[in-house]
């Protein structure tokens, strides 16, 4: 198989890079994202994570993909799959108003701009992602517009994901 890209851009800033699919170390995850392209969403920035932008989807295949790839130490560059029970992100504490409800599965679709990122939270502890694809152009730019997002706010603000 070819290799497979796609762009991730943070919309209102007007900021892009573009990432390679990793299809031989996450088959099942990359055929769901690709298989759901054009997606776009509210960005938020990690509150646990630290240098993690990402936003939340419905469900993107039938059935989630297995824990294939997994890390809990993404380094920069890393595209990150997590899936999630509604009730799991469902608190007031996590700051979700329309996306999150009990009953719902959501996909977050994660981009890690910098180093010393560990996928551990307070709540429920390790939350391992799938490590579904790799910035190969753009990271510098796109660390400068996630850590402005970081320091002026999300609002506003879309994460798209579309293949090129």
């Amino acid at each position: 198989m070819a290799d497979r890209y796609l762009e991730i851009s943070l919309v209102k800033r007007g900021i892009s890079c573009t990432a390679r699919l990793l299809d031989d170390r996450a088959p099942l995850t990359c055929e769901a994202v690709w298989n759901s392209l054009p997606l776009s969403g509210d960005v938020y920035h990690a509150k646990y994570a630290r240098n993690e932008i990402y936003a939340l989807f419905p469900p993107l295949a039938e059935n989630e993909p297995p824990l294939e790839n997994p890390t809990v130490t993404p380094i920069p560059g890393d595209l990150c799959y997590f899936s999630f029970a509604g009730a799991e992100l469902g608190t007031r504490a996590y700051g979700y108003d329309r996306e999150v409800r009990p009953g719902t599965t959501v996909v977050d679709l994660a981009l890690f701009y910098e180093r010393n990122n560990l996928l551990l939270n307070g709540d429920v502890g390790w939350v391992p992602g799938i490590v579904w694809g790799q910035v190969v152009d753009g990271l510098e730019a796109m660390a400068d517009g996630c850590n402005d997002l970081w320091r002026t706010g999300a609002a506003g603000e879309s994460l798209r994901f579309r293949g090129l």
